[in-house]
């Protein structure tokens, strides 16, 4: 155990993108390290993504940063739950328009310490000029933020690892969408730049220490691990979550997927039609989370989803619009599938709950997780034809694989295994990362010294 031999716990300020997938691990990260007794901890975010989160720990202050008013941008859009993708710009040109307000944050506050998100290199920019030292914590994987560096320092060499890599459909989004950062700037390596000596990482080095060692070679910075911080499910008194709950339990075990591409991407017509039929067809049980945008023209499930496709699956699913308590359901003992997007929160709960993985990326840095998941073994891809389109066939095909099949134990086995090691693990990475953050916290991001001039030690 750590012990600070500092007269005052140290006081960070956290400050996340505006996304749910950064928000949530960035709260998590902040339990964590409040639960060290070494750090007061504050997070910052808007009024719309506060209100979610304000009730879930007292052990945390948070902090209201107002984005100035635009007139397509009301207040309660100012987050990236059920944005439509059209506004996405316009939120992130709101957000860096709040530069002086949250440098007045800074100034107010004064924090021993700043950890801020892969968006915004203006926050350390504005943490350094009132000489408060820095340090950029990256929600997405090791594996997808080594190729985004490897793709920008190397462009035209091939990475130094088989199993991760683009498949040719995924090459030209994510060349285009490199060369449209580089017109603006690429937020991403300037932030990491903008780093202290090291970067915070959500992971742990049994599933990506060699990506580790390959990123810290690539931003010349020590890749600092703070574990998979997935939340604990939370027992509410909750009538949608109950019923969703006690559904579940007349399922038999292993029997049921779970269905969710997560809070900020919604389905295109066509991959709608083919997961619904690609579900069907599969014969299985599931639930299945469906998310539209918040502004535009509200449009039902039955609309939506293939004629007739309710009433011919009722017997074998639950369809849930907006929320559904994903933790919980992950953590049911009749869960045996997760048919996911592969955003890293999402990969990372299923590792923690051994729930395997029917892997079908949408963008991002979701292919390269998917293909992580498949490379220690947890789970499955669903590979789209050369055109990127789905195929409700072979969709079908992998969901009975990984949850049915007798061939599919060696999967279904491997996700169990992960989640035993997981949990054996216990708080290793992050007593470790307090240390290194207690150091930083010392010596205002300046030369590095010894653990026990800085009043640190071992207990």
């Amino acid at each position: 155990m750590t012990r600070n031999r500092y007269e005052r716990k140290q006081t960070v300020l956290m400050f996340p993108w505006l996304g749910h997938g950064h928000i949530s691990p960035f709260l998590e990260l902040a339990k964590k390290l409040s639960n060290t007794n070494l750090f007061n901890i504050h997070l910052c975010s808007t009024p719309a993504n506060l209100k979610s989160i304000k009730s879930s720990t007292a052990a945390i202050q948070f902090i209201e940063l107002n984005l100035p008013s635009l007139p397509e941008l009301p207040p309660d859009l100012h987050t990236t739950n059920g944005l439509p993708s059209h506004l996405m710009p316009v939120l992130k040109k709101a957000f860096d328009m709040a530069t002086d307000e949250f440098s007045g944050i800074l100034k107010t506050l004064k924090p021993d310490l700043l950890i801020y998100d892969i968006i915004q290199p203006w926050a350390p920019m504005a943490a350094s000029a009132l000489s408060i030292p820095s340090v950029v914590f990256i929600t997405t994987s090791v594996a997808a933020t080594m190729v985004h560096f490897h793709l920008s320092n190397h462009p035209g060499i091939a990475l130094p690892f088989s199993t991760i890599y683009y498949r040719s459909y995924e090459y030209g989004k994510v060349v285009k969408s490199l060369e449209d950062m580089r017109k603006d700037e690429d937020f991403v390596m300037e932030c990491v730049n903008r780093s202290s000596d090291m970067v915070l990482v959500k992971s742990f080095k049994e599933i990506e220490g060699k990506y580790s060692d390959y990123l810290s070679v690539l931003t010349d910075k020590r890749i600092v691990p703070v574990g998979p911080l997935v939340a604990e499910p939370v027992e509410e008194e909750d009538e949608k979550q109950n019923s969703v709950m006690q559904w579940l339990e007349t399922k038999a075990a292993g029997s049921t997927v779970f269905v969710s591409f997560g809070s900020e991407y919604f389905l295109s017509d066509d991959d709608l039609e083919e997961i619904a039929y690609g579900l069907e067809i599969s014969d299985v049980n599931f639930i299945w989370v469906l998310r539209f945008p918040k502004v535009e023209r509200k449009v039902s499930l039955s609309e939506a989803l293939p004629l007739g496709f309710l009433e011919r699956v009722k017997d074998k699913s639950l369809v849930i619009e907006g929320w559904a308590p994903q933790g919980k359901i992950l953590g049911h003992k009749n869960i045996g599938g997760f048919v996911s997007h592969c955003g890293w929160s999402s990969a990372i709960e299923a590792m923690k709950f051994g729930v395997p993985v029917i892997a079908m990326p949408m963008h991002l840095d979701q292919p390269i997780n998917a293909r992580l998941v498949e490379e220690v073994g947890i789970g499955m891809e669903v590979v789209r034809d050369e055109n990127g389109r789905l195929s409700r066939e072979k969709m079908a095909a992998v969901v009975r694989h990984v949850v049915v099949s007798k061939l599919g134990e060696v999967v279904r086995e491997k996700a169990k295994k992960m989640s035993s090691d997981l949990s054996m693990k216990g708080e290793e990475e992050i007593e470790s990362a307090a240390v290194e953050l207690l150091q930083l916290c010392s010596r205002g991001g300046g030369p590095s010294e010894t653990n026990e001039a800085i009043g640190i030690g071992e207990v």
